[in-house]
């Protein structure tokens, strides 16, 4: 409907985290984030800022395992939120695409919010970590992203070498995305599907 509020709140405790998600879809990017995980933390607050998504994330996890639930999880729990948020999915472009350039690394990133999972990711590092977040876990992240929120992604680095930048722009590309694909445009009636539903 046509002005309702896109916010969501979702929560989810387990025996390796607990999590509280905030998240308005229509926001100004303010954000605070508390992951225990410096690196992701400034994922996220990324995430958040880029795509104009007021987010807040707390997670208490058993990082003295290592940080792989923390994360995972998060992905989880952030794309709940993000498929509540949407609610019926009337008047949304549906489609959304960027490719960003962060120094050396160019990222480009696609979805579609169809109802249908699917993570495309074609991102590989040089090293195994960033701070204490395994470069590996990005991935993790967004299939994890992709499965509750119910949206096709696809990643790909088209150029890079450093870690960092190549991370920061999957990030900031994905928000870009997501931030076109949420858009209300007043040319669709319902929503933009044959099918009648998204």
């Amino acid at each position: 409907m046509e002005g309702a509020m896109r916010r969501a709140i979702e929560e989810r405790v387990t025996r390796e985290t607990k999590i509280r998600v905030e998240l308005d879809l229509d926001g100004s990017g303010k954000t605070d984030i508390q992951t225990g995980i410096g690196f992701f933390d400034h994922m996220l607050e990324g995430f958040g800022r880029h795509g104009f998504f007021d987010l807040a994330v707390k997670c208490e996890g058993d990082l003295n395992v290592d940080a792989h639930h923390t994360v995972e999880d998060c992905g989880i729990v952030l794309g709940t939120a993000f498929k509540k948020a949407l609610g019926d999915k009337f008047g949304i472009k549906r489609y959304g695409y960027f490719i960003l350039p962060m120094d050396d690394a160019l990222i480009m990133s696609a979805v579609d919010l169809s109802g249908r999972p699917y993570l495309g990711y074609d991102i590989h590092f040089t090293g195994d970590k960033l701070g204490e977040m395994d470069t590996a876990l990005a991935k993790e992240f967004f299939y994890a992203f992709s499965y509750s929120a119910l949206i096709n992604i696809h990643l790909r680095k088209l150029s890079g070498e450093n870690d960092h930048h190549i991370m920061e722009g999957a990030f900031k590309a994905f928000a870009k995305a997501l931030d076109m694909a949420v858009m209300r445009d007043g040319r669709i009636e319902g929503v933009l599907s044959t099918k009648g539903r998204l």
